[in-house]
């Protein structure tokens, strides 16, 4: 619902008042995401919160999946992921102090819910968000190696302190305040099909190529630094380090570094697959793209011709 649906958010402040207030309010974003959103969903049972879906049209069984465990569904035009999650949150009758984000290919584990369920009760005295730990599994497999292990993502944050990056790709979350790390994972599945796994990085890396080419620094952005959080640290090694090796040649000494320098190869067939697509032929991509887009602004802008 473009702009918000009066109506509809009436009549969900409406249940939730009659829910009462409860810890945690989880967004999940939806766009035809049937094969991924029951083990999302059913990861949730034992969290103590409100689920909201906010999906931008989708055709297939996503919706009748939501409704069937209670979820509340807005829908909403999707433009890109940070603006969507944003909107979301400025928009959706949140009641809960605490905000958990989650994509549909995502799941807790039960150690998590717990934890979360424990730390939310009693919050730590000046804490305003906390870094999730994330799994990766590709092709079924869970990814250990290559650097993608442990890997923190901020997730889990106090209404009002908390936003998303304004970034067309590789978004963050930045909180307004201190944040502390969580003990237990939740997991990442990234895909099963690698037709579907190509076609969204081949557009992310358009997004990507476009990002580099504007380093917009007026927005709200990570700060890259070296001895900062891991996010932080890992936004200077790519901003800092990676983005100063030469065009081409960077996807490849990445890779061999993932795979050879990080163990990625103990990771076997599967791993070999995902690093070399993941941290290859992406890079290899993203560095296309950039590349086009660069000659493309130094071109001559073209000249008409008049006829006498």
């Amino acid at each position: 619902m473009a702009g918000g649906c009066e109506g509809e958010q009436l009549l969900m402040k409406k249940v939730c008042k009659e829910f009462g207030r409860r810890d945690l309010t989880v967004i999940i974003l939806t766009y035809n995401e049937a094969a991924n959103l029951p083990d999302c969903l059913q990861s949730l049972k034992g969290l103590e919160g409100d689920i909201f879906v906010v999906d931008s049209g989708s055709d297939d069984a996503t919706l009748e999946i939501a409704r069937s465990i209670g979820a509340r569904i807005v829908q909403h035009p999707f433009v890109n992921y940070s603006l969507q999650r944003n909107w979301a949150q400025q928009h959706l009758p949140i009641a809960t102090e605490w905000i958990l984000h989650l994509d549909a290919g995502e799941r807790l584990t039960r150690e998590l819910v717990a934890e979360i369920n424990a730390v939310l009760r009693d919050p730590p005295t000046g804490i305003d968000g906390f870094l999730l730990r994330r799994q990766t599994y590709f092709m079924g497999r869970w990814i250990k190696h290559g650097g993608h292990y442990p890997s923190y993502h901020l997730r889990l944050f106090r209404r009002g302190k908390g936003l998303c990056e304004d970034r067309l790709y590789d978004q963050h979350f930045l909180v307004n305040g201190k944040v502390n790390p969580l003990r237990h994972d939740f997991t990442d599945v990234v895909t099963s099909d690698l037709s579907t796994w190509i076609v969204r990085h081949t557009r992310w890396a358009e997004l990507e190529a476009q990002e580099m080419m504007t380093h917009d620094r007026t927005k709200s952005l990570v700060r890259p630094r070296l001895l900062g959080n891991s996010i932080e640290r890992r936004r200077w090694l790519r901003q800092g380090l990676y983005e100063a090796m030469p065009l081409f040649a960077r996807p490849f000494l990445y890779w061999f570094y993932r795979y050879i320098f990080r163990l990625g190869f103990l990771d076997g067939k599967e791993g070999l697959v995902f690093h070399f697509l993941q941290g290859c032929w992406y890079r290899f991509f993203v560095d296309l793209q950039l590349h086009a887009l660069r000659q493309a602004s130094r071109r001559p802008p073209a000249v008409g011709h008049t006829h006498a």
